[in-house]
């Protein structure tokens, strides 16, 4: 059940990966992550974690354009095992004979990656979505990478971590955005999480969310809510959340303090969440449980089933 596992994620980083076929892993300094939906998640939160980590994120088909594939470690991740494009990446690294492993509960890419006898992590199936699971992707995805002092860091957030203290702020917050479309900001450096945020509202939530970033928002997005009458319906549907952090460059803290007040006099609903925790990690996973929370409440307040994804499950059908 989704509240179970929410109320218990930080159980996730007791998780210690073990790496097979590990004497074929080579040492690598530069890293491709490629999977779709919540199987990439990890890889956007190691850029939080690590800025100036040489880490290109794919959610695509294949491999991506860059020249320097071979001195990359591509990490192919599929919670499932089953995602058609992490195939193809799988696939398509081992044609080239590029330095491939993999991140996987079961499915047909663990069974590639034993079969061919690829560095992997065959990481527990604890029956949750994806999105979900990003304890246990994170940590299997540094394992690959040698990173072993984050590790250590992220296997203490066990018991530093305490989900059920941000349940009657999520609740809150749920309540304060029902009936509105949820339009997450934060900076870019921090933009990962927003876009966690925006995807746990459309898949727990069931409802539209979309996120930005300073300072771009404010050279272009922000004048589609220079309210006008004409537009005056369409732009009041949104309801900001402004994800700060005090350790933002002082000058994207001023342009949120600035944009809050052109958004209030424009007579728009603004919350604003602050990312906080005694480290890079707990701020991150403290602000995705919030986030976990918030979802939850929409979806019952909207009377939805919070788990599932049922038209990620349709389309799938529809294209095979």
């Amino acid at each position: 059940m989704i509240y179970d596992d929410i109320k218990n994620f930080n159980k996730q980083f007791e998780y210690e990966p073990r790496i097979e076929n590990a004497a074929r892993l080579k040492k690598f300094s530069k890293f491709v992550i490629c999977g779709m939906g919540g199987s990439h998640l990890a890889g956007d939160l190691l850029q939080v974690w690590r800025p100036e980590l040489d880490l290109i994120v794919w959610p695509n088909y294949g491999l991506p354009p860059a020249k320097d594939l071979k001195e990359r470690l591509i990490i192919v991740s599929s919670y499932s095992g089953n995602t058609e494009e992490a195939i193809d990446a799988f696939s398509q690294a081992k044609k080239h004979s590029f330095g491939v492993a993999v991140v996987a509960s079961g499915g047909k890419l663990l069974k590639a990656a034993v079969e061919r006898k690829a560095p992997y992590v065959a990481i527990p199936d604890i029956h949750v979505q994806p999105r979900l699971a990003v304890g246990l992707s994170i940590k299997a995805t540094l394992a690959l990478m040698g990173e072993r002092k984050a590790l250590a860091e992220l296997s203490e957030l066990a018991h530093k971590l305490k989900p059920g203290r941000y349940e009657e702020p999520g609740r809150n917050l749920a309540k304060t955005l029902h009936g509105s479309v949820p339009l997450i900001y934060s900076s870019l450096h921090n933009f990962p999480i927003a876009y966690n945020w925006k995807i746990k509202f459309n898949e727990t939530g069931k409802i539209p969310a979309f996120c930005n970033f300073f300072p771009e928002l404010n050279h272009n997005e922000m004048t589609g809510f220079d309210v006008a009458h004409a537009t005056a319906a369409l732009s009041h549907r949104f309801h900001f959340v402004f994800l700060k952090d005090q350790d933002n460059d002082r000058k994207i803290i001023r342009r949120m303090t600035v944009m809050e007040g052109i958004l209030h006099k424009r007579g728009f609903k603004i919350d604003v969440v602050f990312i906080h925790g005694a480290n890079i990690w707990e701020k991150i996973f403290n602000a995705l449980i919030l986030a976990d929370w918030a979802a939850y409440y929409t979806a019952t307040l909207y009377n939805v089933e919070a788990e599932q994804v049922p038209m990620v499950d349709e389309f799938k059908k529809l294209i095979k």
